[in-house]
């Protein structure tokens, strides 16, 4: 089981833990509010009350091997999640990731160990931007460079006609990874070139950003 620890319970740190569990990780969530942790305790494995600037608090309850933190400490103070990071990296947690108040807060972080940084506000808005501006816009998730895999509604065009008839290779330079219709949660993965795109379904679709503007567009 991968074990996690996120550390501040607001409520994005809430949620993540909650997801992870359910996620099947096994989770530490640190928090220096009691009444967080308590909020919590029955639902991860484990629920400590701790400052995560001083690394003995953390060295005590790291006790077990854990590969990947994620740090959302609020934003009115930059120091304890710089220090935090920087125990972290010392207790020899591989992955950390950590909320940022602005891009000047990201780059210390990133300075200090930090791997990703997440900007929960932003992100959001983006998502909501996209489903605004194309209404068959579903999701997108970040890959490496400027690739990003995107879930979205078959444009109307391609009802009916096979992927090898679609176009979406060989006129975006679009992989077709899976397809789904619109309220399944299950997935066919790796669809071959003879199958039928049909109505209100749903396609994960990877490839450059631009040409996945343009596929949208479509």
């Amino acid at each position: 089981m991968k074990q996690v620890c996120v550390i501040g319970l607001g409520q994005f740190g809430t949620y993540l833990a909650r997801d992870l569990v359910r996620l099947g990780c096994e989770v530490l969530a640190i928090d220096a509010r009691e009444d967080r942790v308590q909020n919590i305790r029955d639902e991860v494995h484990r629920a400590v009350i701790g400052d995560v600037r001083k690394p003995e608090m953390l060295a005590g309850v790291l006790t077990a091997p854990v590969s990947e933190a994620t740090m959302s400490l609020g934003d009115r103070s930059t120091e304890p999640s710089i220090l935090c990071a920087l125990h972290l990296k010392h207790l020899g947690v591989e992955r950390i990731r950590s909320t940022a108040a602005n891009d000047d807060h990201a780059e210390i972080l990133r300075a200090v160990g930090v791997t990703e940084i997440i900007y929960p506000e932003r992100e959001t808005a983006e998502r909501v931007a996209r489903r605004i501006a194309n209404p068959n816009f579903v999701d997108m998730f970040p890959l490496a460079e400027d690739y990003r895999i995107m879930e979205v509604l078959a444009p109307q065009v391609l009802h009916g006609r096979s992927l090898a008839e679609s176009g979406v290779r060989s006129n975006y330079n679009l992989l077709v990874l899976a397809l789904r219709a619109e309220g399944d949660e299950h997935y066919r993965f790796l669809p071959t070139a003879d199958t039928v795109i049909r109505a209100r379904e749903v396609m994960m679709v990877m490839g450059r950003e631009l040409d996945l503007a343009r596929f949208l567009a479509a």
